[in-house]
């Protein structure tokens, strides 16, 4: 209830998720985000509300005797209560959320919606200005602008996620797309892609539709196997504005996202079902994207010890995960109860991450006219610590900020 406004800057789970958590515990500000972030709440908070619902009674089916009840960090009332205190603005437009404080938007090309906040900050006759990264995307990806930059700042808080390292290239990624899908087509076998519903899905819709005639994917069936990436597309697509040049000329061509005469959307679960039917040139696009729950175990549980298969991995794989095995290299896995045998071609097909690598941050951070104070968060401590260097070597204070840390943006120098 001390909390005056929340500023989001994209709807991830790992940025939004305790927003209902919040409100449960007394927040009653608004929530300022951009249009398209707004949307997506509304996919991602109702969908995370009924998942801890479920888990929570998964828990109790099983707990000891004694033992207390499970229950969920929130449920759907707090979610509804929470979008209701949304408030959506635009981009590259001023607003004043509390008086001294002037924000804007810029958009961070991570997913649809995502947004770099600017906040100037004015008090007794001093002003300051902060910059607020949000999750930066790469340059020159598919559908969404490029990381838009702020001209000067005082203070800038930037994510570090993949601060010490550099993304395959497009090119280099396309290619070995493309040789996984002819290279299936000639052992016979489908190829399973465990993909994030926000983000991953629709990039890889639109390659396909981009590359369809020159992958021969009109011999392919084509499925979304995700209720929530059905949902999400409809959102990425409605939001034009957002769009680069070449998704916006795809738009006009086609009129719908993607461009796939082939593609199945699965709502339910029969629909998700039949695609058991196909036990050769089904391409299933399915979530989770870290292979740790959802639909995509049960094609993973019937297509696995295939050797004719296929199985993309295109996203970060963290540790103790499903996926994170099959990239490892396992020899089995196990999967809903029962062990399987790894005969499927696993490939980790690099250079989807909607994050931006050190060379997008460092591009990001050069936009600056002058070279700013770095606070490096969102990032694990050994690319952050590499960052921080490339940012010194520059002229630049850079600092890891370390929980309970204050800067006294009066003094800064």
């Amino acid at each position: 209830s001390a909390i005056d406004a929340v500023l989001l800057t994209h709807a991830h789970l790992d940025h939004s998720g305790r927003l209902p958590l919040l409100v449960k515990h007394g927040f009653r500000g608004p929530i300022y985000t951009t249009t398209a972030s707004r949307d997506l709440l509304f996919i991602l908070l109702r969908d995370a509300a009924h998942l801890a619902q479920r888990e929570s009674e998964r828990i109790n089916r099983r707990r000891e005797p004694g033992e207390p009840l499970a229950h969920p960090l929130f449920d759907l009332r707090d979610v509804e209560d929470t979008l209701e205190r949304v408030r959506p603005i635009r981009y590259d437009t001023r607003y004043t959320p509390l008086p001294g404080l002037s924000l804007r938007l810029r958009d961070a090309g991570h997913i649809m919606g995502s947004a770099s906040l600017e906040l100037v900050c004015r008090e007794a006759g001093l002003e300051r200005t902060l910059v607020f990264s949000g999750d930066v995307g790469p340059y020159d990806s598919p559908i969404l602008l490029d990381p838009q930059p702020f001209p000067t700042a005082d203070v800038v808080v930037m994510e570090s996620t993949y601060g010490d390292r550099e993304h395959r290239s497009r090119e280099a990624t396309l290619a070995e797309f493309g040789g996984i899908i002819n290279a299936a087509a000639q052992s016979g076998g489908n190829i399973i892609i465990p993909a994030f519903a926000i983000g991953r899905s629709q990039e890889l819709l639109y390659v396909l539709g981009k590359y369809f005639d020159r992958w021969q994917l009109s011999s392919w069936q084509i499925f979304l196997d995700s209720p929530m990436a059905i949902e999400a597309s409809a959102v990425y697509w409605k939001h034009v504005d957002r769009h680069d040049e070449e998704a916006r000329h795809f738009r006009e061509s086609f009129g719908t996202m993607p461009a796939l005469p082939n593609l199945t959307l699965c709502r339910t679960p029969e629909e998700s079902i039949q695609i058991n039917r196909h036990r050769s040139k089904a391409l299933i696009i399915a979530g989770s994207g870290m292979c740790n729950g959802g639909r995509v175990l049960h094609h993973l549980q019937r297509n696995l010890d295939r050797p004719e298969c296929h199985v993309m991995i295109v996203g970060f794989q963290a540790p103790g995960t499903l996926g994170r095995a099959l990239v490892d290299g396992a020899d089995e896995v196990r999967i809903l109860g029962e062990t399987i045998r790894v005969e499927a071609h696993i490939h980790t097909v690099g250079g989807f991450s909607a994050h931006g690598d050190q060379a997008d941050l460092l591009k990001w951070y050069d936009s600056f006219d002058n070279r700013p104070t770095v606070c490096l968060v969102h990032g694990d401590k050994e690319p952050a610590k590499i960052l921080q260097q490339r940012i010194r070597a520059r002229g630049a204070n850079a600092v890891i900020p370390q929980p309970g840390m204050r800067i006294d943006l009066e003094t800064l120098p």
